[in-house]
């Protein structure tokens, strides 16, 4: 369900473990309860969340102050947050910035509009996966439900496995992982990553077998310190 990746007296970082619910919600057992008892700390808080089918990174507050202050860094989007994602194909555009606000479509998705009123925006970097696939690395500036899922399916490289913008995708999981996070924590900058490809991690049952290509373990290599890359400033209007 979850390893531990970092313990701070103030916060634990998590792995969370693709399809498990941060929230309880359809009878799925709770994550904060299953964490409280594997670790005995009794007071834990959300500070952000995770879809059900994405892996990775995972804030949890142990106090309120902490709380407070890591919910407000994430409001005012000061957590630099990393993605790595794997796409059906080639998209249209191999890397960039994917901006547009976001509307209720059909059931339980969403999907980008060209407007620019309150716009989602995650900029983007790929290269080439097995049989025609796309690996990606994501960061995204704004943090809005499904935003990465939306993002690349806009671009037309839907996510392998995903139960709602690809269901002919026939694969073990959703391919969306919350690989890396950096911000600053009681004046210091704290940043944590997580390989999905990593044995210490992959097992097969939990994270996936695609992180174990040799496409992906090479996009790894080139992407091991996300924040080093060279990401172009987003122009605001402001």
């Amino acid at each position: 369900m979850f390893d531990i990746v970092m313990d701070n007296p103030d916060f634990l970082v998590i792995n969370k473990h693709p399809n498990v619910s941060v929230h309880k919600d359809d009878g799925d057992t709770s994550l904060l309860l299953e964490i409280s008892k594997a670790t005995g700390y009794q007071s834990l808080f959300l500070v952000h969340r995770l879809d059900k089918m994405t892996s990775g990174l995972l804030l949890l507050a142990k106090n309120h102050q902490a709380a407070s202050e890591l919910s407000q860094q994430f409001a005012d989007r000061a957590v630099t947050k990393f993605y790595l994602a794997i796409g059906v194909k080639k998209p249209k555009k191999k890397q960039g910035l994917i901006s547009g606000d976001m509307e209720r479509s059909r059931r339980s998705s969403w999907k980008l509009t060209t407007t620019q009123t309150n716009p989602a925006q995650t900029q983007f970097f790929s290269v080439a996966g097995e049989s025609g696939e796309r690996v990606f690395l994501c960061k995204p500036k704004t943090g809005k439900t499904h935003q990465i899922r939306v993002a690349l399916n806009s671009i037309g490289s839907s996510i392998v496995g995903d139960p709602i913008y690809t269901p002919s995708s026939n694969a073990d999981r959703g391919y969306l992982h919350a690989y890396a996070l950096k911000f600053q924590y009681q004046g210091n900058i704290v940043g944590v990553h997580c390989d999905p490809s990593d044995p210490k991690w992959n097992r097969l049952e939990n994270m996936g077998e695609k992180w174990q290509s040799e496409a992906v373990q090479h996009a790894l290599k080139t992407w091991g310190k996300p924040c080093q890359l060279d990401w172009p400033v987003i122009k605001t209007n402001k």
